[in-house]
């Protein structure tokens, strides 16, 4: 295990002080928890970043790549026929190339909600024979995957090198 010292550590940064709107609050928390769980992989050394550090598989890498696909589903509309496949990386994918198609997602996703006014609302965008969830729905359940994912990343990127914080 790797000894972490004081220079690998990273103040951690509060969680959003937003206004008093519920759409203000629930943006303010996801892009919280997408900042932080970017931050986790970008710059995590290879070949740790996609080296399962447990029995399921489970890679920084790959969480962020899932994270990336959730992200496109929910607010983009794209289909996706096999999750678990999401939760890994190519090959020959660099960590700067995930922790950039994921930034993607996010600016297209948030273009996509600055045109939202209605949490009740349906999100807008092509869903072929499945209903679309109501973007108050989407909001939440991507606030809940991401802190969920941003969790194990924690702890995955402190036994890749010991680094700590978000």
């Amino acid at each position: 295990m790797p000894s972490t010292t004081r220079r690998d550590r990273r103040g951690d940064t509060p969680p959003p002080r937003t206004c008093n709107s519920e759409t203000e609050v629930l943006r303010g928390f996801l892009d919280y928890l997408r900042t932080s769980i970017a931050a986790k992989v970008d710059g995590a050394p290879e070949p740790q970043v996609r080296t399962a550090a447990v029995p399921s598989g489970t890679n920084l890498l790959g969480l962020l790549a899932h994270l990336t696909f959730v992200e496109r589903a929910l607010f983009l509309g794209d289909g996706v026929t096999d999750w678990q496949a999401t939760f890994r990386a190519g090959p020959a994918d660099s960590v700067a190339d995930v922790v950039a198609r994921h930034r993607e997602a996010v600016e297209q996703a948030n273009d996509v909600l600055d045109g939202c006014t209605d949490l009740g609302a349906p999100v807008p965008g092509p869903r072929p024979g499945r209903p679309a969830p109501s973007v108050r729905w989407a909001l939440t359940h991507m606030i809940e995957e991401t802190g969920r994912h941003a969790g194990h990343a924690d702890i995955l990127r402190e036994l890749t090198d010991g680094s700590t914080g978000r």
